[in-house]
């Protein structure tokens, strides 16, 4: 099945648009976890003890939103036993039925964006399947001939793809926002077309773009730029962007977007201490659906109202 159109209906079932972002910040983990920041520790315990506190993170979300987003960069922190571990922590997401959206970045010359595809998105080994994404995050910034073999995976698969349109971070005015129009405008423009084959039943298309929350006056514009792309908007929470800002980069229904936050949830024990770190981030999750159906209502499938 299209992968908008597994996520659509994945966020109908559990009601809500949030995602949770797996961001394992090896200084900011718990200190029941702090092993993974002994140098006493072999680098594959290290590794392990990363991956429980990530499969604590995916116990505590299932059931409660649509899907979860590893950041690769932490689990490769630690070499081969690393990657080990971000194999884990897919399979572990997929096999509690949350879709995976890969953090990964990827954007290379074709002959190695094939290579990327193969790795996140599609292979030849039955076997490599569980540790699939269901889609990934990509950097365009190389050229389209840096993305199309992703996509064509994505054709081929039914798996999808975040390309960064305008993100979060500070600096990505320095170059998203260069030229006239801004060149984000030229990278939206390329979304549209390589998303024109994946269109699914919901009227959404697999490829789908990052657009940072942080950019709250100019959600309207870019739903209109995209207006058949899945969103994926980062900067809720830590990053300061709050329902409120968000309800214009969503079609009607609660459709077409979905709301990141990572170290909101993960490490909201560190503004709470009297909580346990899983009781904490427990909270923090219930609160942010509660905040985001306060402002953005997702419809439901009517089996389930």
């Amino acid at each position: 099945m299209n992968f908008a159109d597994r996520l659509d209906q994945a966020t109908k079932k559990v009601g809500n648009a949030c995602l949770l972002g797996i961001d394992p910040h090896i200084d900011l983990l718990p200190a029941e976890y702090e092993g993974v920041r002994s140098t006493e520790l072999s680098r594959g315990d290290r590794a392990e003890l990363l991956g429980d506190f990530c499969c604590e993170l995916i116990e505590l979300a299932t059931g409660k939103i649509a899907a979860v987003k590893p950041q690769s960069a932490f689990f490769e922190e630690l070499g081969g036993d690393g990657v080990q571990a971000w194999e884990r922590v897919v399979r572990t997401a997929r096999e509690a039925g949350l879709l995976v959206i890969g953090d990964v970045k990827r954007g290379d010359i074709a002959s190695t964006a094939r290579a990327y595809a193969n790795a996140f998105l599609s292979s030849a080994n039955p076997e490599d399947e569980a540790h699939l994404c269901d889609a990934i995050t990509v950097n365009p910034y190389l050229g389209a001939d840096s993305v199309e073999p992703m996509v064509e995976a994505c054709a081929a698969t039914g798996r999808g793809l975040y390309v960064l349109v305008r993100t979060s971070n500070p600096g990505g005015s320095d170059f998203q926002l260069h030229g006239t129009p801004p060149l984000w405008e030229r990278v939206a423009e390329r979304v549209n077309q390589w998303g024109e084959g994946l269109i699914g039943e919901c009227g959404l298309s697999s490829i789908g773009a990052v657009v940072g929350a942080t950019h709250a006056s100019d959600l309207g514009l870019f739903r209109e730029k995209l207006p058949k792309c899945p969103l994926l908007l980062p900067g809720y929470g830590a990053q300061g962007a709050t329902a409120k800002d968000l309800s214009a980069a969503f079609l009607p229904g609660g459709r077409g977007a979905i709301i990141n936050s990572s170290r909101g949830i993960a490490f909201a024990y560190r503004q709470n201490p009297e909580l346990h770190w899983k009781d904490a981030a427990k909270r923090a999750l219930d609160e942010m659906i509660a905040e985001l159906n306060a402002e953005i209502q997702v419809d439901q499938p009517a089996s389930s109202r």
